[in-house]
Protein backbone atom coordinates (compact mmCIF):
# COMPACT_ATOMS: atom_id res chain seq x y z
CA UNK A 1 0.00 0.00 0.00
CA UNK A 2 1.29 3.75 -0.81
CA UNK A 3 1.38 6.44 1.86
CA UNK A 4 0.17 9.91 0.82
CA UNK A 5 0.97 12.68 2.99
CA UNK A 6 -1.27 15.63 2.82
CA UNK A 7 -0.24 19.03 3.72
CA UNK A 8 -1.89 22.07 3.37
CA UNK A 9 -0.86 25.71 3.49
CA UNK A 10 -0.78 29.02 5.78
CA UNK A 11 -3.22 29.07 8.99
CA UNK A 12 -5.32 26.12 7.29
CA UNK A 13 -5.44 22.74 8.57
CA UNK A 14 -6.23 19.37 7.83
CA UNK A 15 -10.18 19.30 8.14
CA UNK A 16 -9.69 21.83 5.46
CA UNK A 17 -9.27 19.38 2.55
CA UNK A 18 -12.83 18.80 2.71
CA UNK A 19 -14.36 15.63 0.68
CA UNK A 20 -11.04 15.61 -0.94
CA UNK A 21 -9.73 12.97 1.07
CA UNK A 22 -12.30 11.18 0.03
CA UNK A 23 -12.30 11.90 -3.49
CA UNK A 24 -8.52 11.31 -3.90
CA UNK A 25 -8.80 7.55 -2.28
CA UNK A 26 -11.63 6.59 -4.97
CA UNK A 27 -8.94 7.51 -7.49
CA UNK A 28 -6.03 5.98 -5.59
CA UNK A 29 -8.14 2.84 -4.09
CA UNK A 30 -4.68 1.54 -3.01
CA UNK A 31 -3.03 4.69 -1.45
CA UNK A 32 -3.43 5.21 2.40
CA UNK A 33 -3.62 8.66 3.33
CA UNK A 34 -2.34 10.53 6.49
CA UNK A 35 -3.25 14.30 6.70
CA UNK A 36 -1.08 15.96 9.05
CA UNK A 37 -1.75 19.38 10.47
CA UNK A 38 1.82 22.05 10.78
CA UNK A 39 2.46 23.31 13.94
CA UNK A 40 0.25 25.91 14.97
CA UNK A 41 -2.56 24.71 12.56
CA UNK A 42 -5.61 22.67 13.71
CA UNK A 43 -5.23 20.11 16.64
CA UNK A 44 -1.60 22.22 16.80
CA UNK A 45 -3.10 25.56 17.46
CA UNK A 46 -1.20 25.27 20.57
CA UNK A 47 2.16 24.88 19.42
CA UNK A 48 4.32 28.11 18.30
CA UNK A 49 5.39 27.86 14.62
CA UNK A 50 8.42 27.89 13.51
CA UNK A 51 9.96 30.50 10.93
CA UNK A 52 12.09 28.16 9.29
CA UNK A 53 10.54 25.58 7.03
CA UNK A 54 12.96 22.93 7.49
CA UNK A 55 11.77 22.88 11.05
CA UNK A 56 8.26 22.57 10.11
CA UNK A 57 9.38 19.32 7.89
CA UNK A 58 11.53 17.95 10.52
CA UNK A 59 8.27 18.21 12.99
CA UNK A 60 6.16 16.29 10.15
CA UNK A 61 8.49 13.85 9.43
CA UNK A 62 8.64 13.17 13.58
CA UNK A 63 5.24 12.67 13.93
CA UNK A 64 5.05 9.88 11.27
CA UNK A 65 7.62 7.95 13.51
CA UNK A 66 5.81 8.61 16.39
CA UNK A 67 2.50 7.43 14.49
CA UNK A 68 4.86 4.00 13.29
CA UNK A 69 4.04 5.56 9.72
CA UNK A 70 7.26 4.07 7.56
CA UNK A 71 9.01 5.75 4.83
CA UNK A 72 8.96 5.88 1.64
CA UNK A 73 6.29 8.67 1.06
CA UNK A 74 4.36 10.38 -1.02
CA UNK A 75 3.76 14.13 -0.71
CA UNK A 76 0.89 15.73 -1.59
CA UNK A 77 0.91 19.74 -0.93
CA UNK A 78 -0.11 22.99 -1.48
CA UNK A 79 1.12 26.52 -0.73
CA UNK A 80 3.33 26.62 2.38
CA UNK A 81 2.87 22.55 2.53
CA UNK A 82 4.07 22.52 -1.01
CA UNK A 83 7.33 24.49 0.60
CA UNK A 84 7.66 22.01 3.51
CA UNK A 85 7.50 19.18 0.42
CA UNK A 86 10.74 20.16 -1.24
CA UNK A 87 12.61 21.08 1.77
CA UNK A 88 11.43 17.38 2.85
CA UNK A 89 12.71 16.02 -0.66
CA UNK A 90 15.42 17.69 -0.61
CA UNK A 91 17.00 16.78 3.12
CA UNK A 92 15.79 13.33 2.94
CA UNK A 93 15.65 12.05 -0.79
CA UNK A 94 15.41 8.15 0.44
CA UNK A 95 12.16 8.88 2.84
CA UNK A 96 10.22 10.81 -0.46
CA UNK A 97 9.12 8.63 -3.42
CA UNK A 98 6.60 11.84 -5.09
CA UNK A 99 6.17 15.12 -4.61
CA UNK A 100 3.02 16.67 -6.03
CA UNK A 101 3.09 20.37 -5.75
CA UNK A 102 -0.09 22.47 -5.88
CA UNK A 103 0.14 26.07 -6.45
CA UNK A 104 2.77 27.04 -4.40
CA UNK A 105 5.95 29.50 -5.33
CA UNK A 106 9.60 29.14 -4.78
CA UNK A 107 12.78 31.41 -4.52
CA UNK A 108 15.26 31.89 -6.92
CA UNK A 109 12.73 31.04 -9.78
CA UNK A 110 10.12 33.90 -9.00
CA UNK A 111 9.75 37.38 -8.31
CA UNK A 112 7.89 38.89 -5.16
CA UNK A 113 5.49 40.05 -6.82
CA UNK A 114 3.98 37.04 -8.33
CA UNK A 115 4.74 35.30 -5.65
CA UNK A 116 2.17 36.88 -4.09
CA UNK A 117 -0.04 39.08 -6.45
CA UNK A 118 0.44 42.93 -5.34
CA UNK A 119 -3.41 43.36 -5.64
CA UNK A 120 -3.26 40.97 -2.36
CA UNK A 121 -1.15 42.95 0.39
CA UNK A 122 -3.47 45.52 1.55
CA UNK A 123 -6.35 42.85 1.85
CA UNK A 124 -4.35 40.42 3.66
CA UNK A 125 -2.52 43.42 5.58
CA UNK A 126 -6.16 44.50 7.22
CA UNK A 127 -7.03 40.45 7.60
CA UNK A 128 -3.95 40.13 9.76
CA UNK A 129 -4.13 43.27 11.96
CA UNK A 130 -7.52 44.47 12.08
CA UNK A 131 -10.03 41.17 11.23
CA UNK A 132 -11.26 39.70 14.81
CA UNK A 133 -14.27 38.55 13.31
CA UNK A 134 -14.18 34.56 12.50
CA UNK A 135 -16.66 34.69 9.66
CA UNK A 136 -15.21 37.79 8.48
CA UNK A 137 -11.75 36.23 8.38
CA UNK A 138 -12.68 32.86 6.51
CA UNK A 139 -14.68 34.62 3.94
CA UNK A 140 -11.89 36.71 2.64
CA UNK A 141 -9.63 33.80 3.04
CA UNK A 142 -12.69 32.04 1.17
CA UNK A 143 -12.39 34.88 -1.85
CA UNK A 144 -8.83 34.54 -2.19
CA UNK A 145 -8.41 30.95 -2.44
CA UNK A 146 -11.75 30.28 -4.37
CA UNK A 147 -12.98 30.90 -7.78
CA UNK A 148 -15.65 28.17 -8.26
CA UNK A 149 -17.03 28.17 -4.61
CA UNK A 150 -17.50 31.18 -3.41
CA UNK A 151 -20.16 31.90 -0.86
CA UNK A 152 -20.65 29.04 -0.24
CA UNK A 153 -22.19 28.92 2.97
CA UNK A 154 -22.63 25.17 4.14
CA UNK A 155 -18.27 25.46 3.99
CA UNK A 156 -18.18 28.73 5.45
CA UNK A 157 -20.04 27.54 8.69
CA UNK A 158 -17.96 24.75 8.74
CA UNK A 159 -14.78 27.28 8.51
CA UNK A 160 -15.82 29.27 11.47
CA UNK A 161 -16.26 26.33 13.79
CA UNK A 162 -12.76 24.72 12.45
CA UNK A 163 -11.70 27.97 13.80
CA UNK A 164 -13.55 28.36 16.92
CA UNK A 165 -12.16 25.27 17.75
CA UNK A 166 -8.49 25.78 16.88
CA UNK A 167 -8.02 29.03 16.84
CA UNK A 168 -4.33 30.26 15.26
CA UNK A 169 -3.12 33.04 16.72
CA UNK A 170 -2.29 36.16 15.02
CA UNK A 171 1.37 35.25 16.10
CA UNK A 172 1.47 32.33 14.33
CA UNK A 173 -0.43 33.41 11.14
CA UNK A 174 3.12 35.93 11.29
CA UNK A 175 5.83 33.28 11.64
CA UNK A 176 3.89 31.38 9.32
CA UNK A 177 3.70 34.02 6.81
CA UNK A 178 7.49 34.90 7.63
CA UNK A 179 8.60 30.96 7.14
CA UNK A 180 7.46 31.15 3.91
CA UNK A 181 9.00 34.21 2.85
CA UNK A 182 12.35 32.97 3.84
CA UNK A 183 11.96 29.82 2.15
CA UNK A 184 14.55 29.30 -0.78
CA UNK A 185 14.65 26.35 -2.40
CA UNK A 186 17.97 24.97 -4.34
CA UNK A 187 18.71 25.51 -7.48
CA UNK A 188 18.34 21.54 -8.02
CA UNK A 189 15.66 19.71 -8.01
CA UNK A 190 14.64 16.94 -5.22
CA UNK A 191 15.75 13.57 -6.35
CA UNK A 192 12.17 12.28 -6.33
CA UNK A 193 9.49 12.23 -8.85
CA UNK A 194 7.72 15.43 -9.25
CA UNK A 195 4.05 16.65 -10.50
CA UNK A 196 3.05 20.32 -9.93
CA UNK A 197 -0.91 21.21 -10.31
CA UNK A 198 -1.39 25.00 -10.70
CA UNK A 199 -4.14 27.06 -11.87
CA UNK A 200 -4.20 30.07 -14.56
CA UNK A 201 -7.16 31.33 -12.24
CA UNK A 202 -5.11 31.77 -9.39
CA UNK A 203 -5.92 35.10 -7.55
CA UNK A 204 -3.08 34.78 -4.81
CA UNK A 205 -0.08 33.10 -6.40
CA UNK A 206 0.94 33.99 -10.47
CA UNK A 207 0.60 30.91 -12.36
CA UNK A 208 4.10 32.49 -13.82
CA UNK A 209 5.61 30.71 -10.77
CA UNK A 210 4.47 27.40 -11.03
CA UNK A 211 5.67 27.73 -14.77
CA UNK A 212 9.28 28.54 -14.13
CA UNK A 213 9.67 25.72 -11.38
CA UNK A 214 8.76 23.16 -13.83
CA UNK A 215 10.73 24.38 -16.40
CA UNK A 216 13.98 25.16 -13.83
CA UNK A 217 13.50 21.63 -12.92
CA UNK A 218 12.38 19.53 -15.76
CA UNK A 219 9.21 18.55 -13.66
CA UNK A 220 5.51 17.13 -15.42
CA UNK A 221 3.02 20.30 -14.80
CA UNK A 222 -1.01 20.58 -15.43
CA UNK A 223 -2.76 23.79 -15.48
CA UNK A 224 -6.32 23.95 -14.52
CA UNK A 225 -7.80 27.11 -16.58
CA UNK A 226 -10.44 27.96 -14.14
CA UNK A 227 -10.07 27.18 -10.68
CA UNK A 228 -8.69 29.40 -7.90
CA UNK A 229 -5.66 29.04 -5.39
CA UNK A 230 -7.06 26.22 -3.54
CA UNK A 231 -7.20 23.40 -6.74
CA UNK A 232 -8.44 20.65 -4.09
CA UNK A 233 -11.29 23.05 -3.06
CA UNK A 234 -12.48 24.20 -6.70
CA UNK A 235 -11.99 21.15 -8.48
CA UNK A 236 -11.28 17.68 -6.51
CA UNK A 237 -12.29 15.41 -8.94
CA UNK A 238 -9.88 16.93 -11.18
CA UNK A 239 -6.36 16.93 -9.21
CA UNK A 240 -7.00 13.44 -8.14
CA UNK A 241 -6.98 12.54 -11.55
CA UNK A 242 -4.10 14.19 -12.61
CA UNK A 243 -2.21 12.32 -10.16
CA UNK A 244 -3.62 9.45 -10.41
CA UNK A 245 -2.65 9.48 -14.36
CA UNK A 246 0.67 10.82 -13.68
CA UNK A 247 1.03 7.84 -11.43
CA UNK A 248 0.22 5.11 -13.88
CA UNK A 249 1.98 6.85 -17.11
CA UNK A 250 5.39 8.59 -15.57
CA UNK A 251 6.68 8.87 -18.90
CA UNK A 252 3.25 10.76 -20.37
CA UNK A 253 4.36 14.39 -22.20
CA UNK A 254 5.81 16.64 -19.51
CA UNK A 255 3.67 19.76 -19.77
CA UNK A 256 -0.13 19.21 -19.59
CA UNK A 257 -3.03 21.98 -20.26
CA UNK A 258 -6.01 20.98 -19.29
Amino acid sequence: MTTWIFLRGLTRESRHWGDFVDTFRQAMPDSRVVTLDLPGNGSLHHLTSPTDVHEIAAYCQKTLSRLGIQPPYNLLAMSLGAMVAVAWAHACPGEVARCVLINTSLRPFSPFFRRLRPRNYLPLLKLALFADNGREWEERILSLTSRLRVGAADMLDSWVAFRKEYPVTRKNAWRQLCAAARFHAGNESPETALLILASRNDGLVHVDCSLALARAWNCAISIHPRAGHDIPLDDGPWVAAQVQQWVERPDRDRSQRA
